[in-house]
């Protein structure tokens, strides 16, 4: 009877999920382009497909198994009464970790029902219902013993306490997240109750003429922005945007300075500065705030905010961050590669920002810069096994200098681990990226094979992608509508088709030839026009109707600008969306001391038995003494699961 009533339950959540997601839809102060969910689109292909399902069944469950282990399950059994004992661990915000998973089984479970699974959660939601405050408040660290010291760096103290480190308000931020997606993928409101009686305390306490103190790390804003679409209820909204008001703004708590980006008034800050992930998960709230709020001083500061970033800051991988120091941005480009930090977390969160923007302006040159990080600084994050992981994604390996907090390949867990749980909470979400749509038109964003349906109007579209990228730039995309139906299909064309790989002037390639990119409907060649970086399609559909793009994936030599000092004198390579890497293990032992002349031929080979499947990049180099040899790379999400040694994404440029 229990089985039966799950799978009732299962196919209810499913209709309510589509009745949210119209309702969604309909709002007028959002976007003013809205994505297609991930819950809509079904991946079909080798690549990411492996990686979600990777996650699904290794990585979130070994996530919750650490927890336990490790006692951030305990933690809320203990705020409850129900388990005596001090605080287990040694970070204040251990919590996060719980709800970041809680997220990535929600979306996991919002394509793939599993009863045991959705038990499971239900099984930790009551322990965090019961570890919570009458009054809503909901901090293990600090319920447990407010007046004890556990192992961490910071004493807990009295609610509210040391904002700046206590990471309370950063935990709930991460709970309001969680408590959507879990209640968008399962119809339950046990985590959203939880939520918002948290989130109707901090209105209580925070705001104008109350505690003004902005928390020291930020998802908070988007958290709340999650709760008010969640309920339609303006004060989450608002106070959203009064935690971003406050920083830099010295009536009412004493600036924390540049490491929190509370310095200046976000509406005037034009600089990405301090640690990185407080920064994008910032600009991500600022965005939301331009777009929902139509608010132009949000809208002018993100947009220059983001030129900074791609101008000056960020690495070919997508990566950000420069200094292990603070995890944080360097000075305009100081983008080194040995000690480079890019922090799995900090990829995560540009990506989440990227997406933002683009829906915020319909500019394909978010796409572009999403499209690099998702394949490069964000998935080399996490092993191709899925449990073991990278917290920083470093441009350069000598095998000695112990890069990943204390080691020198990826690791199991850490006792800070953002990072791995939040690439749980991320990869369920990547079909997300892919369509987005504004009345009668779509966007095609990124080429993964799929079938996503859409709703336009009263009617509604299937489409179905057949390709094999990255390896390949052949895109085949079928359009089926219900009825015939009239409509602009903006196919985004890549930038790194052109003459460079990312947006900005920070990188160019050496080589300027060019193949055309070429798009047929129904076999017939198309002239088409782009706007913003895509091709716009504009005719009537028909059920059937074939779309073919073809996208020359070219080998790339790319140098950075002059300004960046480490990458004087440099190459790296690039094919499709791709970044390459040297390694020793393929390259005799040693890749540090290699020279790319401009003048060898570089290959791409498919090997289908290394690294699950990977096009490699095969050519003639100069080593030690001026001795020729072969070069091997391979991409750089692949790098350090074959041993330790030398690796190096920037090899010397040998071009005379």
């Amino acid at each position: 009877m229990k089985i039966f009533l799950s799978v009732i339950t299962i196919l209810t959540f499913c209709f309510l999920i589509s009745c949210r997601v119209s309702q969604k839809q309909t709002q007028s102060d959002d976007y003013p382009i809205l994505p297609v969910s991930f819950t809509d689109v079904e991946l079909t292909d080798s690549f990411w497909t492996k990686r979600l399902e990777t996650n699904r069944t290794v990585t979130i469950p070994f996530g919750l198994e650490k927890c336990e282990s490790e006692g951030r399950i305990r933690n809320f059994e203990r705020a409850a009464g129900l388990l005596d004992g001090a605080y287990e661990g040694y970070m204040p915000f251990d919590d996060s970790d719980i709800y970041k998973i809680i997220e990535g089984a929600a979306g996991s479970l919002a394509t793939h029902p599993d009863i045991r699974m959705d038990s499971l959660l239900d099984d930790i939601i009551a322990k965090i219902a019961a570890a919570q405050e009458d009054d809503g408040y909901l901090c293990t660290w600090k319920t447990i013993n407010p007046d004890t010291t556990p192992a961490s760096w910071v004493e807990p103290g009295p609610r509210w306490h040391d904002l700046r480190s206590s990471h309370e308000l950063y935990n709930l931020g991460h709970l309001y997240e969680a408590a959507f997606a879990h209640y968008q993928a399962t119809g339950k409101r046990t985590l959203l109750n939880i939520a918002l009686k948290n989130a109707d305390l901090i209105d209580r306490t925070f705001g104008p003429g109350k505690n003004m103190e902005p928390p020291g790390h930020q998802i908070i804003e988007t958290g709340l922005i999650k709760l008010y679409r969640a309920t339609h209820q303006r004060k989450y909204l608002d106070l959203a945007k009064f935690f971003l008001d406050q920083r830099g703004n010295v009536n009412g708590h004493e600036l924390n300075g540049p490491y929190n980006q509370d310095h200046m008034p976000v509406t005037e800050q034009r600089e990405a500065v301090g640690h990185a992930v407080r920064a994008v998960y910032m600009y991500a709230g600022m965005t939301d705030i331009a777009a929902m709020l139509h608010n132009m001083a949000y809208q002018k500061a993100v947009d220059a905010l983001w030129d900074n970033v791609v101008e000056k800051k960020l690495y070919i991988t997508g990566g950000i961050g420069a200094r292990h120091a603070g995890e944080a941005f360097g000075d305009n480009y100081e983008l080194p590669n040995l000690t480079s930090y890019n922090e799995t977390c900090a990829a995560i969160g540009s990506i989440y920002w990227n997406h933002r923007m683009f829906l915020l302006h319909g500019d394909a040159k978010y796409i572009d810069v999403l499209e690099r990080t998702l394949y490069n600084g964000m998935i080399s994050g996490v092993s191709l096994e899925g449990n073991t992981f990278f917290y920083p994604n470093c441009l350069a390996s000598d095998g000695k200098y112990k890069f990943n907090l204390g080691a020198l390949t990826r690791q199991p867990w850490f006792d800070c681990s953002c990072c791995p749980s939040n690439v749980i909470r991320f990869l369920p979400s990547v079909p997300g990226y892919m369509y987005a749509q504004h009345s009668d038109t779509v966007y095609i964003n990124l080429f993964i094979s799929s079938k996503a349906h859409l709703t336009i109007g009263k009617s509604t579209l299937e489409i179905t992608q057949q390709s094999d990228y990255p390896w390949d730039g052949e895109v085949k995309i079928i359009l089926n509508p219900e009825n015939t139906m009239p409509l602009n299909v903006f196919l985004r064309i890549p930038g790194w088709t052109k003459e460079k790989p990312l947006p900005g002037n920070l990188y160019h390639y050496i080589d300027k030839t060019k193949s055309d990119v070429t798009i047929e409907i129904n076999r017939k060649p198309m002239d088409f026009k782009t706007e913003k970086g895509f091709a716009v399609l504009n005719r009537t559909w028909s059920q059937g109707d074939e779309i073919r793009l073809s996208l020359p994936m070219q080998i790339h030599r790319v140098t950075a600008s002059d300004s960046v000092n480490d990458d004087r004198n440099k190459v790296a390579i690039t094919r499709g969306p791709l970044v390459y890497c040297a390694e020793w293990v393929d390259n005799g032992g040693r890749v540090l001391d290699l020279k790319i002349p401009d003048a060898s031929k570089l290959e791409s080979v498919f090997e289908p038995d290394l690294l699950g499947g990977v096009a490699v990049i095969k050519g003639r180099v100069t080593g030690q003494s001026g001795v020729e040899r072969n070069l091997k790379e391979i991409p750089y999400y692949g790098w350090s699961h074959r041993g330790t040694g030398e690796m190096a994404v920037w090899l010397d440029r040998q071009n005379k």
